[in-house]
């Protein structure tokens, strides 16, 4: 035994499941290219400057909430949250 520490080959190759997720407001401006709702949630947040890039889905609702977002966009963010819990 050399008294190395023993690495996954997760970790040899640099996939750590424990990695830091990328923030909901991140993830939302990465998908502006996406057709739906959940596009056109991410083209209007692309164009808001008070957008919470790096806030998590609490802050995005409040920032619907402040801007007087339709239905249809908050039904958007309940279903992008979904998504993004599962990337």
């Amino acid at each position: 035994m050399t008294g190395l520490p023993k690495l996954s080959i997760a970790d040899a190759i640099g996939h750590n499941d424990a990695a830091d997720p990328i923030p909901f407001g991140r993830w939302i401006l990465q998908q502006a290219e996406r057709g739906g709702l959940i596009g056109q949630l991410a083209a209007a947040a692309k164009t808001d400057r008070a957008f919470p890039k790096d806030g998590d889905p609490t802050d995005v609702r409040k920032r619907l909430n402040l801007q007087g977002a339709d239905p249809d966009m908050h039904e958007a963010l309940d279903d992008a949250e979904l998504d993004w819990k599962s990337y």
